[in-house]
């Protein structure tokens, strides 16, 4: 019997990575996609086919849509740093916005049978919680702009062309393959890297906002099965952990795990939403979903794996489009 073949992109990413994981475990051919800008060639699978390339170049997928046929495609790339996003909105656009609208195109184009994408709470903004789909986004921020912006493509391709889509709005995902090297985002891997080193854990604000922290093995899975559930498509779903934490505690419980004396050291706050967590009430109608990770099991696994891990130099942005009002400790 001939194998699905199905499209990761950001495969070589977070997310991406153990998405294309458990497709592989599932039998299918993955080609995954990726320029490596945020990801790392050793997080894909070795028996993923790798294509090196950004989603930005219509004419490069155009030409991988044609020859490999996908029945899915699953989108992860993207550059997930909401707070830089104002800084850097051009890129933002450029990178999660036109880049996705190639992927719909080409998708349109050779009969993909249904279309994968992650979302981000991000589009909520300062909504009511827990925060539900039935609610009208409005995000905070360029990425939760341009992620909301994908969402009404898609809604709009599906209605115009018959493509079959579902919508994952993931919050705050952590875990083993995270890039815990970028300044600007991923604060679980930003505050264990400090913690294992016994440097100050720095928390913009009074460290009150709070998250529902969610462990990669608790979402990943169910992603990848998504389209084989027919009645999800051209629905969205939020999915994630179900408890929040504020930040302190985050910080606190670290260096719990950690042994470590690191101290909490807090800064002038930034524009960001103090309060986010979703429900999962219209999740668990369509699929079995129930988290298996508490924060504390998952935040253990994640620091054995940081031990591990190969130490590599912190990523700074050097094309930052403005850099009015950005918090100082960027600019370092």
């Amino acid at each position: 019997m001939k194998k699905e073949t199905v499209l990761v992109t950001g495969g070589a990413g977070f997310i991406g990575a153990h998405v294309a994981e458990e497709l592989i475990r599932q039998g299918k051919k993955v080609v995954v996609f990726d320029d490596l800008s945020g990801g790392y060639k050793e997080n894909i699978p070795e028996k993923a086919i790798f294509i090196k390339g950004s989603i930005e170049d219509y004419k490069l997928i155009n030409a991988v849509f044609k020859k490999y046929k996908f029945k899915y495609v699953y989108h992860l790339a993207a550059y997930a740093a909401e707070g830089l996003s104002h800084f850097i909105r051009r890129f933002n656009y450029q990178n999660n916005l036109v880049g996705s609208i190639n992927l719909i195109n080409a998708s349109t184009n050779y009969g993909v049978e249904c279309f994968v994408f992650t979302s981000s709470i991000a589009v909520y903004g300062k909504n009511q919680l827990p925060m539900r789909e039935d609610l009208v986004p409005a995000p905070e921020d360029p990425y939760g702009v341009s992620k909301y912006a994908v969402e009404l493509d898609l809604k709009a391709a599906h209605e115009m062309f018959g493509l079959n889509y579902i919508i994952f709005r993931p919050h705050n995902v952590y875990g083993e393959k995270q890039n815990i090297w970028d300044k600007y985002r991923n604060v679980i891997g930003i505050f264990i890297r400090k913690a294992l080193k016994g440097e100050p854990l720095t928390i913009f604000g009074d460290g009150k906002q709070t998250r529902a922290f969610t462990y990669i093995k608790d979402v990943a899975p169910l992603i990848a099965r998504s389209p084989e559930t027919k009645k999800a498509y051209n629905q969205i779903f939020n999915i994630g952990a179900h408890q929040p934490y504020t930040v302190k505690e985050l910080a606190e419980q670290i260096k719990k795990i950690i042994e470590s004396p690191s101290k909490v050291q807090y800064l002038p706050p930034r524009n960001e939403v103090m309060h986010a967590h979703s429900d999962h009430k219209k999740l668990k109608k369509f699929f079995d979903y129930d988290p298996q990770y508490d924060l504390v099991h998952g935040l253990k696994n994640m620091i054995e794996w940081v031990k591990k891990e190969k130490k590599r130099t912190t990523k700074i942005f050097k094309n930052l489009e403005t850099t009015k009002n950005i918090p100082a400790i960027w600019m370092k």
